[in-house]
């Protein structure tokens, strides 16, 4: 019996249907990655857009292995200083700033620049085989035809708001364009299975198709964008639409256990998930066993220290001066370990904990020819605004940025702010094993992590791995979802930590990947806590 030689995975059925399209009439892995985002822009509407911010990570063996970053840049109005008189707090899991009249948080001065479309069109200029407007194609039937409303945005759009930010249901009713789309006439969001049409997206997909997304930019669309912009006294501009470009980066690499892994670079969490695993390196976490006390201390204390140097040092490059090096040192690592092996627990500044903001989605694709990407990408909390007429929600990027002066993530025009956006590629001698992912706010790079040591230190299938009970500590605090027991959790307070037992049975990331297997078999695991599916199709 043949195998699969393709597969798609991303956190929405109509998204990775999309992408298996592309595959099954002929297209790259790029095509089919580009067509299932542009599908998330329409069926996932709070969680990323053409108007978001991402990270894209792609393989092509024999042609160029490097990561399309597009990570959304305040505009060129903003200033270090502009909000420091309006600051009331902190958001408790250390993600953003509480302002007077949420200025930051919704609304037309939260939008940085748009980046999301022009990183896509990129990648499909360079690497797609299908014509652009083919590609674009099951995004405009969706936005015209309509889709269903799935458990997981049902969910989403019923979220009351957390930290101090505002609720999505503030955030859908913002525009009048918002409300017509995602609410009831009474106010309550749309409810699960009840379809949505988006006709006004449906044309603006069109124009782009047609136009090219240069329009998004530079043309029609982008001087409809920059006149509701200047009538709403937004920081964004049309300077700002036509300066923007995404970058082409090498990818950060390290090892661990004999394995390549291959990540994005800062502003990313690339640096993030490489450190952890060089620390875990040194421990024998098989023999610790999986989820116990004692496997959950040590991986934790390693997410600690890597996220002490990540709110110290880590943020935009071009802006900020970042020890990389030292970071993801090996020596460090073992320095590290050593700390965690004689007890040694490090603080946490912040409340990093839960709450964390979810706006963010993923998918990944490997096609016949061994192409590989893997691609996350978001509005980070979604600003509420929909221009009329246009369809689309802007991001909500300001809202992460710190409002005080002569910080690592502090205000200034172009600059970007940190993502654990971490979009991965995992080799085993030479070859590609895992391609893999995840949205979740400040967890994504957590959950990442835990899949890949599912996979390596304990021999899960892709399936197993995105699907066992995870766990998380950006704070001084250990979160467990609902699934770790009170036995191992018990053994932890024990030991010292507090322990916070969220709800939910899948929490903290919602990882996504594709395992090639030693044979050659494709695996694929969408993480249940969303809605989303692996396709494997066999093409050719």
């Amino acid at each position: 019996m043949a195998h699969d030689n393709a597969m798609v995975v991303a956190a929405q059925p109509e998204a990775a249907e999309a992408g298996a399209v592309m595959l099954m009439r002929g297209g790259t892995a790029v095509d089919a990655a580009v067509a299932a985002a542009l599908v998330q822009t329409v069926v996932d509407p709070l969680m990323c857009g053409i108007a978001g911010f991402g990270s894209m990570g792609l393989f092509l063996p024999g042609i160029r292995h490097d990561y399309i970053d597009f990570h959304a840049p305040a505009p060129l109005k903003a200033t270090p200083t502009m909000w420091q008189d309006l600051i009331e707090g902190e958001t408790r899991d250390g993600f953003g700033f509480i302002l007077k009249g949420a200025v930051n948080d919704v609304g037309y001065g939260s939008i940085a620049v748009p980046a999301t479309l022009k990183a896509l069109d990129l990648a499909h200029r360079s690497h797609g085989r299908l014509p652009w407007a083919e590609v674009l194609e099951p995004a405009i039937r969706f936005a015209e035809e309509g889709w269903l409303v799935r458990p997981a945005v049902a969910s989403f759009w019923s979220d009351e708001g957390s930290m101090g930010r505002a609720s999505n249901q503030e955030r859908v009713h913002f525009t009048a364009a918002g409300r017509a789309l995602y609410q009831r006439p009474d106010g309550s969001p749309k409810r699960l299975g009840e379809l949505i049409r988006n006709p006004d997206y449906g044309r603006v997909l069109r124009r782009i198709a047609e136009a090219g997304s240069e329009d998004f930019y530079t043309g029609e669309i982008g001087r409809r964008i920059a006149a509701d912009m200047r009538a709403h006294d937004a920081l964004l501009s049309a300077e700002d639409l036509a300066a923007f470009a995404p970058s082409r980066q090498p990818p950060l690499e390290g090892t661990y256990r004999g394995r390549r892994i291959s990540s994005n670079q800062p502003p990313g969490g690339g640096i993030m998930l490489i450190q952890m695993l060089n620390i875990l390196e040194n421990f024998d976490l098989k023999a610790l066993g999986h989820n116990s006390p004692d496997y959950i201390r040590t991986v934790c204390e390693a997410m600690k220290r890597s996220t002490v140097d990540k709110d110290r040092h880590v943020g935009d490059p071009r802006f900020v001066e970042i020890p990389v090096e030292r970071i993801i040192s090996k020596r460090d690592a073992r320095e590290a370990a050593a700390e965690i092996r004689a007890g040694v627990k490090a603080h946490v500044t912040r409340y990093q904990a839960s709450g964390v903001p979810k706006d963010t989605t993923h998918v990944g694709v490997i096609d016949p020819q061994g192409n590989c990407v893997t691609l996350t990408h978001s509005l980070g909390m979604p600003s509420g605004v929909i221009t009329e007429g246009l369809g689309f929600m802007y991001n909500g990027c300001m809202g992460v940025f710190d409002p005080r002066p002569g910080r690592a993530g502090s205000i200034a025009p172009g600059k970007s702010r940190f993502s654990a956006m971490c979009p991965t590629i995992v080799f085993n001698e030479g070859k590609v094993e895992l391609v893999i992912g995840a949205p979740g706010g400040t967890q994504i790079v957590m959950g990442v992590l835990q899949a890949i040591l599912n996979v390596v230190d304990f021999g899960m299938t892709m399936a197993e791995a995105v699907s066992a009970p995870r766990f998380s500590a950006t704070s001084n605090a250990i979160d467990v979802t609902n699934r770790i027991p009170r036995w191992t959790t018990d053994a932890l307070e024990a030991m010292g930590y507090e322990v916070i037992r969220n709800p939910m049975s899948h929490y903290f990331g919602v990882v996504h990947g594709i395992r090639v297997t030693p044979d050659g078999r494709l695996e694929g695991g969408a993480d249940p806590g969303r809605d989303g599916v692996a396709y494997g199709i066999r093409v050719g």
